[in-house]
């Protein structure tokens, strides 16, 4: 009786447990991701049109994408995006705002400061505090290589 239990279960596993095709999962990525790409590319080329620099121009561009991504995020329009487009809206500068952003929308409800000051950094703070302490590590080697005279 219970080898039985134990193949109705794995059957019952099979049927609710999703399939995915890797394939098509790629194809949706690199589409939403390559149009993440090329509104950055309209953006920074329009800005160097209007005569700034490639680092200023660069700086803009990243400004704007990541405002678009939060409204997006705060109009529910953004989660759509990544659940159809997967690591092609989520890897780029907008899902990284997208993190900051939804979680901060999601607790306002429960105030300024234990809502959104608790909450908004749950998902891109660990990605900041390991940015920077890497950062910190590796200055730190950095300058050990100069006062030795390594590097």
């Amino acid at each position: 009786m219970d080898e039985n239990k134990k193949q109705e279960y794995q059957e019952y596993v099979k049927k609710v447990t999703p399939t995915h095709n890797i394939w098509f999962q790629m194809g949706k990525a690199f589409i939403v991701g390559g149009i993440i790409c090329v509104l950055g590319q309209c953006i920074l080329n329009y800005a160097q049109s209007l005569g700034m620099d490639k680092e200023e121009a660069g700086g803009w561009c990243s400004l704007i994408l990541v405002f678009l991504s939060v409204i997006l995020t705060g109009l529910n329009i953004y989660p759509a995006i990544t659940k159809w487009g997967g690591a092609g809206a989520l890897v780029p500068i907008t899902g990284f705002a997208n993190s900051v952003a939804a979680p901060a929308i999601e607790f306002k409800k429960e105030g300024q400061v234990f809502g959104v000051g608790c909450k908004i950094f749950t998902i891109a703070g660990p990605v900041i505090l390991y940015g920077i302490f890497s950062s910190w590590v590796l200055g730190l080697i950095y300058w050990i290589g100069k006062v030795i005279g390594v590097a």
